[in-house]
């Protein structure tokens, strides 16, 4: 397993080691015993699984308040995605700044976002599966989140006028919006 550190404090991007031979590939994607001989001491308790049917769906920019924040781990099993975390923690050198990763299935990058941090994603592709942990459960009463094109935080999106749920179009902007 492969850990490299990025620009915001505590996200990291987590690189399985991949076993390939000529009926496919394998790898172990996540390891309690490998993240915790790693200081990644969490206890994920619940998997999320969600399709974005369409190229070009920009999802978020979601998180959970107090006291139900949520550290994520997440995977592209099919697709490709441009990945967007916002640091929303008053006291991080980095805050309201954001960083981009692009995730799919040949890659086999996962992205660690930490509690306080808001994330998002815009397909690149059709048809994109993503698979993610959560070390705490989701409560309805605790969704946040900040609009996805929001002046403040510019994120260089690929798609301009992206499909987007009646919930992310109606999000506060960054000002407007929850911080840690």
């Amino acid at each position: 397993m492969e850990i490299i550190n990025l620009q915001i404090p505590d996200v990291k991007i987590i690189i399985p080691q991949v076993f390939s031979d000529p009926r496919g590939s394998f790898q172990e994607s996540y390891s309690q015993k490998r993240f915790s001989a790693n200081s990644l001491n969490f206890d994920f308790i619940q998997d999320n699984y969600s399709i974005t049917s369409n190229k070009g769906t920009v999802r978020g920019l979601h998180f959970q308040t107090e006291p139900m924040t949520q550290t994520k781990l997440i995977k592209v099993t099919r697709g490709t995605i441009f990945d967007v975390v916002v640091d929303l923690r008053k006291n991080s050198p980095t805050f309201k700044k954001h960083l981009i990763i692009e995730l799919n299935s040949s890659n086999h990058k996962q992205l660690l976002i930490p509690k306080g941090c808001a994330h998002g994603f815009c397909s690149l592709s059709d048809d994109c599966h993503i698979l993610y942990k959560v070390d705490n459960f989701y409560s309805p009463a605790h969704n946040a989140g900040i609009i996805w094109n929001d002046l403040t935080l510019n994120i260089p999106w690929p798609s301009k006028s992206p499909l987007l749920s009646e919930q992310d179009q109606l999000w506060p902007t960054f000002e407007n919006g929850y911080t840690f």
